[in-house]
């Protein structure tokens, strides 16, 4: 059962979501464009940076196994929001941390709260929006990507550069707050999955989860989805500065165009999925994005108004991706154990990220130059995890299809 909500609160609801999903996802990627600045401010290689990238996601992946053990046992608002304060704390300790070591304990505390949250984000998506308009509001969630790169990373990439790697965390704890104060005015409470009786045992949710075939289906999939995209993802700017020749004074340039197009394109992709089928539309743009996937790992030396094309396709396409993907998955959980399968979801993509950011980080070499050497192998590994993806969704049974 969905909470009846009128059209305007129901906007409010997904708008509020969507800057929460802000923070969050802005959180995660400037550490990617940040990439050259803090090697070269910390001294750190591109190992040394990828377990950087990584360590957010291997904790988020521990904490949303963790959260898979109580979260359908707490109102929805509530836990979101206090997560949320954690999230910030955290992300502010970023901007204070000293040096390499205690800047890699805070991203692994942020990637705790910021795993905890992305995943309450989509379940509150499921419990309050019906099936046939999902994927639309899973696309009004993933503007949070587009307004991150659009606007987020190129505003905190100007912050780095002027005042220094600290701002930009500083400037999302400062975030923070603000959609706190959103989420408190315009967030339902969420009580109808809690269950009056007794658990058996704490994991009992969980088991429930992993007990059924479909649900870890849908968990395979979603772990295939993040990894063909975060092989390459976390290494795109070190690539077109070092490859492409791109100077990084125009990598917020890159952001810029990707973010605008993405904005425009994510709710196109969300209507289109609820109007032709969510499989149907989710597999025509994961096969398109095979090319961009292909292309952005391959380049050489190229005019920057040609990488733009490259890299606003990919982010339209790679990321588009999500949309009918996330309503697919999200849609796969039964409606008593939506929370504890995000959470566990939560995980396995963050696993995903983890894996995919430390085996890229193996598989690629920097010389003194700064030159890249690997890419279009992880390329290659990328475009075999999207086929698989492309292969597997049919597979997914979605709970409320008519």
């Amino acid at each position: 059962m969905h909470p009846s909500l009128t059209p305007q609160r129901e906007n409010y609801l997904l708008f509020t979501l969507a800057g929460i999903q802000f923070s969050h996802i802005l959180d995660f990627m400037i550490m990617m464009p940040l990439g050259p600045v803090l090697i070269g401010s910390l001294g750190m290689g591109t190992h040394e940076f990828g377990l950087l990238v990584a360590s957010y996601s291997f904790s988020a992946a521990v904490a949303g196994l963790l959260a898979a053990t109580f979260v359908d046992r707490f109102e929805r608002k509530r836990l979101l929001l206090t997560i949320l304060v954690l999230f910030g704390l955290a992300t502010l300790a970023c901007g204070l941390a000293p040096g390499y070591a205690t800047l890699l304990v805070a991203r692994g505390l942020a990637g705790v709260f910021g795993g905890i949250m992305g995943a309450l984000v989509q379940t509150m998506v499921g419990d309050v929006i019906p099936f046939e308009r999902r994927a639309r509001a899973s696309g009004v969630v993933a503007t949070a990507f587009s307004l991150s790169t659009v606007a987020g990373v190129p505003l905190s990439l100007w912050l780095a550069n002027h005042i220094g790697w600290r701002a930009p965390f500083i400037l999302i704890a400062g975030l923070v707050v603000v959609f706190l104060i959103a989420g408190l005015r315009h967030l339902p409470e969420l009580r109808q999955h809690i269950s009056t009786g007794e658990r058996a045992h704490t994991f009992e949710e969980m088991f429930a989860v992993v007990r059924d075939a479909n649900h870890l289906r849908a968990l395979l999939f979603s772990t295939l989805i993040i990894f063909s995209g975060f092989t390459v993802i976390p290494y795109i700017t070190l690539y077109a500065v070092g490859n492409a020749g791109i100077s990084l004074h125009d990598i917020p340039f890159v952001y810029l165009a990707g973010g605008a197009a993405t904005l425009i394109t994510a709710r196109l992709i969300g209507r289109w999925a609820d109007l032709r089928g969510k499989v149907k539309i989710y597999r025509l743009i994961a096969a398109a994005a095979l090319l961009p996937l292909f292309v952005v790992t391959q380049a050489g030396i190229t005019p920057l108004w040609l990488w733009l094309i490259y890299t606003t396709l990919f982010f339209v396409l790679v990321s588009g991706r999500m949309i009918p993907a996330m309503a697919i998955i999200t849609s796969a959980a039964l409606p008593g154990l939506r929370g504890t399968f995000m959470s566990l979801n939560a995980t396995m993509q963050s696993l995903a990220m983890g894996l995919a950011t430390t085996l890229a980080g193996f598989v690629i070499t920097q010389d003194s130059a700064g030159k890249i050497a690997g890419y279009a192998t992880v390329g290659y590994i990328a475009m075999a995890a999207n086929v698989l993806a492309i292969l597997f969704v049919s597979r997914i049974a979605m709970h409320g299809q008519k």
